[in-house]
């Protein structure tokens, strides 16, 4: 037993080790203020006025708990002394609580009431009324079914998530401590999970060895991310908690670095790290009274399918980045790479820092692309159908690569874009699409037939249990030409690319409708089609009706010297067509034309 102890003792010994201790020299020295300089041009910093504004909103949303703590008691009809004694307390966490939030950057807060303040009713329902009665609050919405319940909203103009932990006392005491273990006793799930977002940041702090020089190189490893875009963790990369463990292990294995160093160490060090063997600040914790289960491979199941564990330092331990796929997962290893490469050059003085901080060029990189377009009737139903998609598209991903066996990586770009389409609003998201490690195993003339998980995910958002009129989403398959605008001409040109060469296939994505009509819809339309274009096109043997269909072999159309109306047709438009003479007036569609 106690070699067992020893050994155990050890191991957590060697690796909390640095791996150097030397000091910088004055070269490095010189690489750090260069990157300062240019952190400084790069607008990462907000101003004073906005930091100002931030501690009054706080200031005002904690005395609203308060309140509102005090009115619950009242309505249960506590005693005097127990109206007396009602508290609410927030905490902030996070990026802001880390002191990396940059200018329109949100608060993460975390709202801590006692035991008779219920999450179902009083969080978000009485709380929810009392922000929507508050002149100062926009943008409300409740997020009750998520992993980690929240309400997202808007406060003055600075976005604000609130969690909720409610704990097993009756009074929150103003000095109240919640790093404590003993904080967790006696509590729900679904509060420990709200609870560990402050503790984990709260033991990054304590962890790293150098706190200024830990936030100096999480901005530079953010602002990388994001023009990188591989900054989100619902999309299935990385979040800003998973960001900020990978840059504190850094700061740990060189803790006299300064950022500069510790940048070029951090792509160094993640290129060669061998996945899934987990990132963690500190050894995991097992032997706690309170029992709670944590991130163990060995016991659990699920946790030996993450690909990229990064494993949060506070009990109990759970792993941060568990949303990390396959494809995400590639294409952030790719991106380390390329970084590293841009880093030995800025270390040779070939480049500048700011070579490491361009945009990436996510329409240049892929050729196909699925876009997910989102409508709703109005902004509010927009914001919540288009949050209650966007938290779904990871399934999308996972359902491609299950049932491609690995053939296609998808790469989901994280914003989305928004906009009006037939007199509604509209959120669009995109994914590139190309062959994954295993796409040499496409054959000539092989079909990917992505109908499939195509339908699963849209039964998936179709059990949307807040849905209204007018909520509705299409998925298109999207081939951009090779002399197609860059990214940097914004992502609207996804929709305006010059006119296709070639004509590879047409998919229709239309509304549910009966089966005799798809049928009658398929025969119909493709002889309507080819009359109104008056061309010899070859088409694929069917007509795919809610599908995505991609060839690995090109269909070719020989297309009219004299195209007056064609035009028009951009291989990227969207038409719209008189559906009266065949049947479907009631039922539009979208017609998306795109060349191989």
């Amino acid at each position: 037993m106690a070699s067992h102890m020893n050994q155990n003792q050890k191991a957590a010994q060697l690796h909390c080790e640095p791996l150097s201790t030397s000091a910088p020299t004055d070269a490095e020295l010189a690489s750090n203020r260069e990157l300062e300089e240019c952190m400084r041009q790069s607008g990462l910093f907000e101003s004073q006025e906005e930091s100002i504004l931030r501690e009054e909103v706080l200031g005002h949303l904690d005395r609203i708990v308060k309140l509102w703590v005090t009115r619950i008691s009242i309505a249960r009809g506590y005693s005097a002394q127990v109206v007396k004694e009602a508290n609410a307390k927030i905490f902030t966490f996070g990026s802001y609580r880390l002191g990396v939030h940059g200018p329109g950057s949100d608060i993460d807060t975390l709202c801590v009431g006692p035991t008779y303040a219920s999450r179902e009713k009083d969080f978000f329902v009485v709380l929810h009324d009392m922000l929507l009665e508050t002149p100062e609050v926009t943008e409300l919405q409740a997020v009750s079914d998520a992993h980690v319940p929240i309400l997202k909203f808007k406060f003055k103009g600075i976005s604000i998530d609130l969690l909720y932990a409610r704990l097993a006392l009756w009074v929150i005491p103003e000095d109240l401590d919640i790093s404590q273990e003993s904080i967790l006793r006696n509590v729900d799930e679904q509060s420990v999970r709200s609870l560990n977002g402050y503790r984990v940041t709260e033991e990054i702090v304590r962890l790293v060895p150098n706190i200024h020089t830990f936030r100096a190189t999480l901005r530079c490893i953010k602002l990388w991310a994001k023009k990188r875009g591989v900054y989100s963790n619902v999309m299935g990369f990385l979040g800003g908690v998973s960001w900020a463990l990978l840059v504190a292990r850094i700061c740990q294995l060189y803790p006299n670095a300064v950022p500069s160093m510790l940048v070029s160490r951090f792509f160094r060090v993640y290129t060669q790290w061998r996945w899934p063997i987990p990132v963690m600040l500190r050894q995991i914790e097992e032997g706690s009274s309170l029992g709670l289960p944590v991130w163990d491979p060995r016991k659990n199941p699920r946790d030996r399918s993450h690909l990229m564990p990064i494993i949060t330092p506070a009990y109990p331990c759970m792993n941060s980045s568990y949303n990390v796929s396959n494809s995400t997962l590639r294409v952030m290893i790719e991106h380390f790479n390329t970084a590293l490469e841009v880093c030995k050059a800025v270390e040779g003085k070939q480049v500048g820092w700011s070579a490491l901080f361009e945009a990436y060029e996510f329409l240049e990189a892929y050729r196909n692309y699925l876009e997910i377009d989102v409508r709703a009737n109005g902004q509010d139903d927009l914001r919540a159908w288009k949050g209650w998609v966007e938290s779904r598209l990871r399934q999308l991903i996972l359902k491609i690569e299950w049932h491609t066996h690995g053939v296609l990586q998808c790469h989901p770009y994280p914003c989305e874009l928004i906009g009006m389409r037939k007199q509604q609003h509209s959120a669009t998201f995109i994914i590139g699409l190309r062959r994954g490690k295993d796409g040499a195993l496409i054959r000539k003339g092989q079909e990917i037939d992505l109908q499939r998980p195509v339908d699963q995910f849209k039964e998936l958002i179709n059990r949307y249990s807040d849905r209204k009129p007018g909520m509705a989403i299409y998925v298109i398959h999207k081939r951009k030409k090779s002399n197609a605008p860059s990214a940097a001409a914004g992502l609207g040109g996804l929709l305006t690319h010059p006119r296709s060469k070639r004509v590879a296939e047409i998919t229709l994505v239309s509304q549910e409708m009966s089966s005799p009509l798809k049928k009658q819809k398929s025969a119909k339309y493709k002889r309507t089609e080819e009359a109104a274009r008056g061309r010899d096109v070859e088409y694929p043997t069917k007509i795919i009706d809610n599908q995505l269909m991609m060839n690995a072999s090109t269909t070719s159309g020989s297309l009219p010297s004299n195209k007056p109306v064609e035009d028009e047709l951009e291989s990227y438009s969207e038409i719209e067509f008189n559906r009266s003479k065949m049947g479907f007036e009631k039922l539009p569609c979208t017609i998306a034309l795109y060349s191989r």
